[in-house]
């Protein structure tokens, strides 16, 4: 029987909403102040919750673990909506004792949010970290419509302030319309971009065989540093994913996505945001499934391979 107590129960996977001793945590960063288009990814993380509810106990088919009893969501951080700096400034003392405490995934929100957090990680762990990051969009602006900083330039931001090995970053299902310099920076910087024309048709482990081995190989030559990754939701195509504020026809699909996913969970991460769910303009849940979909992916991949033999 549905009832007012277990609507309000909108964690992911259900999970508790507090217990310190666990290994993996849930957070939502329900900040959208910087789009440029559509607004609404403050809802995202509400929606990705709810649509976690449909995974019923949560056992991966392919990894034959579940996140239950060993995942805490300990809600959205609560920070200033009115200010990009000012939510970047609040956020710092409420990420870095959780990434000290748990392995996180965070729940955007806008991709400006990735920023701050990759300070942090930083800050942690003490060296600039690998990212692997799907989008439709390079996020390499220089500045966002005038202004020093948004969702459209954190990356360039990341490489320029030293949080990420430029030779180790990833970029997948890249497409929209841009300058050549923004397109081709993270090539430039000497990281490695496949477009979602280079993944046209490929779609299996096997099929992207050459992606997943070109990834593993940046990693290797450079003594396989700690990971990030981060997916906006719209490196899907609309067709897959019509629930964001930046649609671009011609994306990846949902299972090239959970072919990379699977593939690649046994880099060494420490930590995944999925941004730019917009549930305003989803329809039938295509959008928040997808992404509650890859967090429970990430997490189980990471279960499976930080668990012993």
């Amino acid at each position: 029987m549905t009832s007012f107590a277990f609507l309000s129960n909108n964690t992911f996977l259900k999970a508790p909403a507090a217990d310190a001793g666990s290994r993996y945590a849930v957070a939502g960063v329900a900040w959208d102040g910087s789009v440029t288009h559509r607004p609404g990814a403050r809802f995202g993380p509400r929606s990705i919750r709810q649509a976690s509810h449909m995974l019923c106990d949560g056992i991966h088919p392919l990894f034959d673990v579940s996140p239950i009893g060993q995942l805490v969501d300990v809600g959205d951080l609560s920070l200033p909506n009115t200010s990009l700096e000012r939510m970047r400034a609040a956020m710092t003392p409420l990420v870095e004792p959780l990434i000290r405490a748990h392995h996180m995934v965070w729940l955007g929100g806008d991709h400006s949010i990735t920023l701050p957090l990759l300070r942090a990680y930083k800050a942690w762990l003490g060296r600039p970290l690998a990212v692997v990051h799907l989008d439709a969009h390079c996020d390499t602006w220089t500045d966002h419509f005038g202004e020093p900083s948004g969702h459209g330039t954190w990356v360039h931001e990341a490489i320029q302030e030293g949080l990420v090995i430029p030779e180790c970053f990833t970029q997948v299902g890249i497409r929209s319309a841009g300058e050549r310099t923004a397109r081709e920076y993270v090539r430039d910087q000497g990281g490695q971009i496949f477009t979602a024309r280079d993944l046209r048709g490929l779609e299996s482990p096997q099929q992207l065989a050459a992606v997943l081995g070109a990834i593993r190989s940046r990693m290797a030559r450079h003594g396989h540093p700690p990971v990030y990754l981060s997916l906006d939701i719209d490196c899907l195509d609309p067709a897959f994913a019509p629930g964001t504020g930046t649609p671009e026809p011609g994306g990846l699909t949902t299972n090239q996505v959970l072919s990379l996913l699977e593939e690649l969970a046994d880099l060494p991460f420490v930590g995944m945001d999925c941004v730019e769910v917009a549930p305003a303009y989803d329809h039938a849940e295509l959008t928040s499934n997808a992404a509650a979909n890859f967090v429970w992916t990430y997490l189980c991949g990471r279960i499976a391979n930080d668990s012993p033999a």
